[in-house]
This record gives structure tokens, sequence and C-alpha cells, in this order.
């Protein structure tokens, strides 16, 4: 039924406003407004991911968008000199560095997670 049909993917925030300055200026992607009131995210290679605003917004606890990058450090060390936080796990499965990155090391991809202002999850990966 929907094999040949094109998908994107969506969630909420609970200020929009808040959400453009994010991605936009922090996280460096071009971005429009839908005239749904809902806003667009353009990446390259990707179906566009709508965020739209929602009153009683409650963050996923899993994680929402995920961005491949070339070098992991590079990436965490750039996002946190903008002032992105990551997360830090020190559970059985799941440990993760000073920088708040899970090293794979050939077991699994380098992964760092960080939050948006309505605290969303999003990670980085780096890819292989």
């Amino acid at each position: 039924m929907f094999k040949d049909s094109k998908a994107f993917s969506s969630f909420s925030v609970n200020d929009l406003q808040q959400a453009k300055q994010f991605y936009g200026d922090i996280l460096g992607l071009t971005l429009s407004d839908n005239p749904m009131g809902v806003l667009e995210l353009h990446i390259a290679g990707s179906s566009n991911i709508m965020i739209y605003p929602k009153p009683n917004h409650e963050a996923a606890t899993f994680t929402v968008l995920n961005f491949l990058v070339e070098n992991i450090d590079d990436a965490v060390d750039q996002l946190t000199k903008k002032g992105v936080v990551f997360e830090h796990y020190t559970t059985e499965h799941l440990k993760t560095d000073d920088k708040g990155i899970v090293r794979g090391d050939g077991k699994g991809p380098n992964i760092a997670w960080f939050r948006d202002p309505a605290h969303n999850i999003l990670s980085v990966i780096e890819e292989h």
C-alpha cells in the first residue's frame, strides 16, 4: 500500500520561535515556514521534517532526529562551542565519555545525544 509513497517525519515543540533559533542558528539548518504554521527543516538527502507547535507538548523519551556526521568529535566540539549540552549516561549498557560520546569500539557506532529547547532528544552519529 505505501511502498511507492513518500513519507516525512514530524515532532512537536512547545515554542516554535525557540525551535527556529535552535535549528536555524545553532544547528545551521535551512528552515521554512509552512502555511499551516509548521516549521520545515530542509536537510540534504532527506525528506523535509516538520516541527509543529503543541501547547501541551511532552518530549519523547527516545531520539526523534539523528544527524550523520563524518567526525563525531568535531561535531560535538562545534556544538558545545555553540552552547549545546550533551547527555551523559553511565548505565551498564550505555556509557558516555567526558564529551558525552558513546564509543562503539567496533561493536556499534560512535553516538552522542543532546536536546533541543523543547527537550526533544537528538543525536549525532559518526558515519563509518
